[in-house]
């Protein structure tokens, strides 16, 4: 295997099954993603882009065919090793966040350390400390959800997709529910982060989001249409010079 390729399928395909239904999702999906590249996965609603997130994700099982994880086979591993994959190899992004809303913000980027065993207390804490210096929120460590923007509450969630430095940073619309300026921000650190070499994979249904990426794969009817390589990606750093600042009041 070459040992820069970091993710590949093989005649991935899913299939689900309701009655006498059988709704094809995805259709035989082919591809490698190497290690240290920035992808945005479009598609429309029922596209197949949410199903193949979920498979490489680990959050799902193929119906058939085959997905190798950092060198690692995943088809065929029992619910435990899965389990033991994604904490330790994925760091995820989602939409809604999914912050426990009574814990402090250093306490929720601590919860994927709370499964290892191999690092103590002290260093729980300092290793979602520096995750929280890395998305400029380390004065709002304890700090709870509801007293935090939606945009401060987006960058938590990625301080704790990163805490335990995951092979690759999965993110399911993370800027769904944010204004332009913030959804440009999460997308800088996004960027700054695959700058230091972290893979990631942004899924999306926005253009201009997805103009980001180094390379923007489509799905249509559960098979990839198009995958090309963005030459000229945008810069959400440059980007955010030209658009106005939002009041503290404002910030969402």
């Amino acid at each position: 295997m070459n040992e820069n390729i970091l993710l590949r399928t093989e005649g991935l395909t899913k299939t689900y099954i309701m009655g006498d239904i059988h709704v094809h999702a995805l259709r035989g999906i082919d591809l490698e993603i190497r290690t240290g590249e920035f992808i945005a996965i479009m598609g429309a609603s029922g596209s197949g882009k949410t199903t193949f997130m979920n498979l490489l994700g680990c959050l799902d099982k193929p119906t058939s065919g085959t997905y190798t994880l950092d060198g690692i086979d995943v088809h065929g591993m029992d619910d435990a090793a899965i389990t033991k994959v994604r904490n330790q190899k994925i760091g995820y992004v989602f939409q809604s966040f999914y912050l426990l809303p009574r814990t402090t913000a250093l306490e929720n980027v601590e919860l994927p350390l709370l499964y290892s065993h191999q690092v103590n207390l002290k260093e729980r804490h300092e290793r979602s400390m520096k995750a929280l210096e890395t998305v400029g929120l380390e004065g709002r460590a304890k700090h709870f959800p509801n007293q935090l923007s939606g945009g401060q509450q987006q960058r938590v969630a990625i301080a704790r997709a990163i805490v335990n430095d995951p092979v690759f940073i999965l993110a399911d619309e993370p800027t769904g529910n944010l204004d332009t300026r913030t959804s440009v921000e999460v997308i800088a650190f996004f960027q700054m982060l695959n700058s230091q070499g972290k893979t990631v994979i942004l899924v999306t249904h926005e253009f201009d989001i997805s103009q980001y990426a180094g390379r923007i794969i489509t799905f249509r009817d559960g098979r990839i249409i198009s995958d090309v390589v963005n030459s000229n990606p945008r810069v959400a750093s440059e980007d955010l010079k030209n658009l106005p600042k939002l009041d503290a009041d404002e910030e969402v």
